[in-house]
């Protein structure tokens, strides 16, 4: 009996590890997860996805910077969406909506963050459609891409594919 619930338990665990092993971005079911996580309390679940959303936006000005330092004007246009026009609260509640959607929990969380401000800034509907369609036809190129060839070996092919 001991022995069949130590199976259970590994088989369980390796499950989870192997389900999450191609994981490369957050998406809708990370962002719907947090409140099962955060035990029911609003002010736990606020806190982690605040904190994801700062952390998120800490990286992207990071990498920003670095990029405006080598080529200022390339940087501005690969950075030029606003992603400021809302508050923390008010994007929390914006992704808590734009995940209630099924079709939408595909999309990173990076991608939504971008969506759900556009659509704050009143961007035409047809052009935040298309950004989604984009969103979802590259994160399933690039999910079809780890699978087929690793993603250890998918990004040796796109590092080796910069670095020259």
């Amino acid at each position: 009996m001991k022995y069949v619930f130590i199976v259970l338990i590994f088989s369980s665990l390796s499950s989870q590890v192997i389900e999450k092993q191609n994981k490369l971005l957050w998406d809708g079911t990370d962002w719907n997860s947090i409140n099962k996580k955060g035990e029911g309390s609003e002010k736990i679940v606020y806190r982690i996805k605040s904190a994801y959303l700062n952390g998120l936006l800490d990286g992207r000005l990071y990498y920003y910077l670095k990029a405006w330092a080598e080529e200022q004007e390339f940087a501005d246009s690969l950075y030029s969406d606003k992603i400021d026009y809302l508050t923390t609260k008010e994007t929390i509640r914006q992704l808590d909506r734009f995940y209630s959607d099924r079709l939408m929990v595909y999309v990173p969380v990076i991608s939504a963050v971008i969506i759900v401000h556009m659509q704050a800034e009143q961007v035409p509907k047809k052009t935040i459609d298309l950004y989604i369609d984009q969103t979802k036809f590259w994160i399933n190129r690039l999910t079809l891409d780890m699978e087929r060839e690793g993603m250890r070996k998918l990004l040796e092919i796109k590092q080796n594919k910069y670095v020259k």
